[in-house]
Order: C-alpha cells, then structure tokens, then sequence
C-alpha cells in the first residue's frame, strides 16, 4: 500500500522520511529565502485553518460546492504552499497564467465562480482589480507580497497554537483519492478556454507512475531549478515528484534572469519547453561564430561530432576517444553555463528539435523528451533513463499504468487512472473527448519499434491544400527551424494550391551576415525587403524543401520584422503557436503569398 493517495500526502511523506533544510526556495530582494520541510508543513497548516475560518472549503466534496480558489502569480513557494493549503481542506485550486488577457481572466473567475484571489506583483494586481466588479462570487484578493490597496496574505494565516490539528486532520481524513483538486483551465491554441478537473488520483497515479518509469531516484542532495509556469499541470505534476524524491525546489526570479540563477543554484535537473532550449543553444553557438583560428576549429570540430551521436549505437573507439577529448576542451563550457551539475533535462510541451537533443546528450546534458495533455494529468509517454529507454525524436515508451492506442487516422487515445474527471460544467465537450473510458487527445501519432511514441501532428494542425492533399505543418516547421537565419516560422497554405510560410528572421544573425556581405541597413523593416536578404531565404528554403515530397514543399514566403511573443500574443504562455491569431494578424502577408 502506498502512503501517497492525496496529492498532500506528499508532504508528509517528505517530512516523515527526508526533511529538508531547503525544501523550497525563492528569491527576496537579491537572495535565496529557504524554507525548511517542517516550515511549509506548518505554514500549509496555518494557511489551511485560516481559510476555514474565512468559511473556505470542500463542503459536501462534490465539484458544485467546494470552493474555488484562483491563483495568478509567478512560481515562487507560496504558490506550492497556497496549493496543499486548499487540497487539505477540499476548495479547488485553479491556477491562471499571470499573461492572460482581462477577457479571459473574467471569464475564468465567473465560470469557475471563484471565491478568493491570490496574486502576486503589481501588474497582476492591476488585471485583477479590473475584473473584480465583474464577478459576484469574488469576496477578497490576497497578494504573496507587499502591495498598497490589497490584503497581504500572511494576515490570513492563524498562529501556530491556533492550528487544532485534530480538527484539520479530520478534515484531511475525509478528503478521498478520488475527489477533484484543481480545475486547469487550458486556453490552448483554438478558442473558449476549457476547465479541466483533475482529481487527487489522477495526479497521484502520474505522478508515481512516472517517477517509476523514468526513474527518479530519491536524493536529498538534488536541486531542481523551476521556471515553467506552475499553472502548467506539467511543472507541477513534476514539483510533486519533486517533494516525493528529496529534491529541493528552487524558484528562477524570471526567464530572462534563467542564465544567472542556474550558475547561483547550480541544479541538478530542470523541466523545460523546446523555445528555451533553442534560445539556449543559439547562444551558445553565436558565441562560437564569435571565436578566431585554432578555437573557432575546435569549436565546429566538437559540434560536428555531437550531431553525429547516436545513443542507440557504438561509434566506435576513435569517435568516442574524440567526443570524450571534445567534453573536456569545449563541450565542459557548455555544461559550465548550466551550472556545472545539470544530470539530464527534461522537455515536453511541444516537439523539440532532435539535433538539440543529439547534441546535448553528447555533451553529457542528457535531455529527454516527454508527451502528455493537460487531460491526462498530463504523462503518456517520455524517453527514459533506463536501459534502452531512450530513442531520439520519439517522446518514448508509454508509462506504466497507461494504455494507449492509436485510431485508424492515427490520433492517440488513452485510458487509465490519470485520466481526467472531465471538463468543469461542459458534459458536452467531455463526452466528445472521453469515449468508453478513452481521452482522444487529439494529436496523431505512431508507434516506432512497437514501443516508442512519435508524434507526428496535431489533428487540428493538419490541413489540405486545393489540391486536396494534406500538410502536416510542423515537422516541416522544425525542420526549417534548425537554420540559424529562421527565429520561428509558420507554415500556411490551406485551400491554397500550394505551401506557403511566413518567417521571423533571426535578426542578430542575419545582421552578421549582411555586415559581413557589406551590405548596409537602418532598420529591421529595409533588413527583411533587401533583395539579397530574400535571395539568402530562397536558397535556404530550397535546400530544405529537398527533405520534403512535393505537396510539403515551400514555394513562397513573406519574412516579419518582430519576433512573436506571449506578450504580442502569438504565442501561447507554453511558447506554442496560436496559429489562428497569427493567421488574422499577418493576413496581408498571407495575401501576398498567394497573390
């Protein structure tokens, strides 16, 4: 019998077998606050009893009335201890992305009739304020820090003495495995966003399946380094891994400040999506087109060698006596700037490159790739570190406790204890994605091997040209990615008799390039219309088009001055394309295309 089968359960788990001095870290005002395993335990307690007393809880525990508590903050502790707080006394925690837009956000709070509100900073408490009128469930807003005009959350917590934990623990006793704790609410990249309720044994189940499967070792001297939004159940779900192996969570202050906390913190491991990675190694090797003579050679002569690793196969005694010389002199860098410690990385979220994940895993910073909906709590599959566990660009062996099968047009149905309860107030809608006990996730895949997962589209994504073929756009996106001249690209052309795509150049690059052609420029604007600078993309697309049959292949683009962003609102807070967006807001440049 296992002792975990209420997401809280964790932290006593923690407690009980390896209590930490910094089971949880964060920044204030320029250094790392740690909170102890038996501090969380009893602020949980205090914020917990607290709520009781503003009348806050799981009532009956049926998904009507428990009480809905909204959460709109950055990662930081205070949010995981906000967290088991409502698990333990059955309110249903439903956590906003900080970057979603004042529409959005009021329509969350009303559908899910949010009672309370904890924010953190400034900006966020400015959307809040704006909506509050607008939603007559809400009764307060608490803020994680010090903010004029809002209740500061501390004044909610009761004293130590005050925390009659028989009063709690029965209470605790009488929250189930199977009750709802949290409600998800995904915007995704189409439409109305949906509430996705997760129970306390959907998480639970991921969460020890896939520390089983990976495996994730208990360690208490491991440091994870969190910056994917907490809101995302993927970060989360693995925070609980976390908190379940020994590992203490330190908290990034931002994405841009990535790069300095993990030389600071020096972690063990990180969760990440494919964007970063890039950035990563765009950096990397815009450092290397940087150097001069003896240093620029060994340089390209390392990162040959890693874009030829295979893991799956011996390369021989003088490759790996060449890769074992290249990780000493260059690739020890590389590894330097994630903090010296990194043991592997893991990515999932959307596809990743599988040159990234070639090249990395040759510089001894592993990166295995994972795949799972929101629905599902959310691991169906990832590449793992067991023996024969791994296979580059699948996102690996199915997990233990999922079943998984593929329907006629390839898209992947799952079944299994992490399958979500369904969506919050729409019957509808779960009844057409959850059929026989199936989620039908909606992305299309095949089975390599019999035993590793490739995801091959999304169903939605795929769309056909006049000539009535079907396009697959994003392996043809990640392809073309792998230049160091394309930044992001969307492939368009559906009813079009041919593809098309529009190009965010990367402007530092390309910029390099036109110094070194001699070719001058004011402005991004007269950079992406320079005769020479189409002339550079057109042969670029074209030696890629040769990877391609074809219906796939390129014919015309348009490049796009600005790199789109969460904040521009092409992107997704999960660095995905929201293609529909950006098929409004470019739609002249598409006109040109097919003009």
């Amino acid at each position: 019998m296992n002792e975990q089968s209420r997401i809280f359960d964790f932290l006593q788990y923690q407690l009980d077998h390896f209590p930490k001095e910094d089971m949880l870290a964060g920044k204030e005002d320029g250094h790392w606050k740690l909170f102890s395993t038996s501090e969380v335990k009893k602020l949980v307690d205090q914020l917990s009893v607290g709520l009781l007393n503003l009348g806050i809880g799981g009532h009956d525990m049926t998904i009507e009335n428990q009480d809905k508590i909204a959460l709109v903050s950055k990662n930081r502790p205070e949010w995981l201890i906000l967290d088991l707080a409502c698990q333990q006394i059955g309110a249903a925690l439903c956590p906003i992305y900080p970057t979603t837009n004042i529409n959005e956000l009021e329509f969350i709070f009303n559908d899910a009739t949010v009672k309370l509100a904890f924010i953190s900073g400034e900006d966020i408490l400015s959307k809040v304020s704006s909506i509050r009128g607008k939603v007559a469930t809400l009764k307060n807003v608490y803020s994680f820090d010090q903010l004029t005009g809002v209740d500061y959350w501390k004044e909610i917590l009761v004293s130590p003495e005050d925390v009659v934990s028989s009063a709690l623990d029965q209470i605790k006793q009488s929250i189930l495995a199977e009750h709802c704790a949290t409600i998800i609410y995904t915007s995704g990249t189409t439409g109305i966003p949906k509430g996705v309720m997760l129970s306390h044994r959907n998480i639970v189940s991921n969460v020890l399946n896939s520390k089983y499967t990976f495996p994730f070792e208990d360690s208490i001297t491991s440091k994870a380094l969190s910056f994917l939004p907490l809101n995302h159940i993927f970060e989360r779900m693995v925070s609980y891994i976390y908190i379940d192996s020994g590992i203490s969570i330190y908290y990034a202050e931002s994405l841009d400040t990535i790069a300095e906390n993990l030389k600071e913190v020096q972690p063990s491991l990180f969760c990440t999506v494919p964007r970063l990675l890039e950035k990563v190694y765009e950096k990397i090797m815009s450092k290397g087109a940087e150097l001069k003579g003896i240093k620029r050679k060994l340089f390209d002569w390392a990162v040959a060698l890693g874009n030829d690793y295979d893991n799956r196969k011996d390369m021989g005694v003088w490759y790996n006596m060449q890769l074992a010389l290249a990780n000493k002199v260059i690739f020890n860098k590389w590894r330097e700037g994630l903090g010296n410690k990194i043991d592997f990385i893991i990515t999932g979220g959307a596809a990743c490159q599988v040159r990234l994940i070639r090249i990395f895993t040759a510089a001894k910073i592993p990166i295995y790739e994972g795949y799972g909906p929101t629905e599902n709590s959310p691991v169906i599959s990832v590449n793992c570190q067991r023996k024969e566990g791994t296979k580059f660009g699948t996102v690996g062996p199915v997990i233990q406790g999922q079943e998984v099968k593929l329907e006629a047009d390839g898209e992947i149905c799952v079944k299994g204890p992490s399958v979500m309860m369904g969506y919050y107030k729409r019957p509808d809608l779960t009844a057409e994605t959850i059929i026989d006990g199936w989620l039908h996730t909606g992305d299309i895949g095949v089975f390599e091997e019999d035993k590793f997962l490739k995801i091959t589209d999304r169903k939605k994504e795929l769309f056909k040209t006049s000539g009535g073929k079907y396009v697959a756009p994003q392996p043809i996106e990640n392809k073309m990615k792998e230049s160091p001249f394309i930044e992001q690209m969307m492939i368009v052309g559906s009813e079009q008799k041919f593809v098309g795509a529009l190009i965010v150049p990367s402007i530092p690059n390309l910029k390099e390039w036109m110094r070194q052609q001699n070719i001058s420029f004011t402005t991004n604007e007269e950079i992406i219309h320079h005769p020479r600078v189409l002339e550079l993309y057109r042969k670029l697309i074209d030696s890629f088009n040769e990877f391609f049959n074809h219906v796939e292949q390129v014919k015309r683009f348009e490049l796009l001055p600005n790199e789109w962003t969460i904040d521009s609102g092409e992107l997704t807070p999960t660095l995905k394309l929201k293609r529909k967006v950006i098929m409004e807001k470019y739609k002249d440049a598409i006109e040109r295309i097919y003009r």
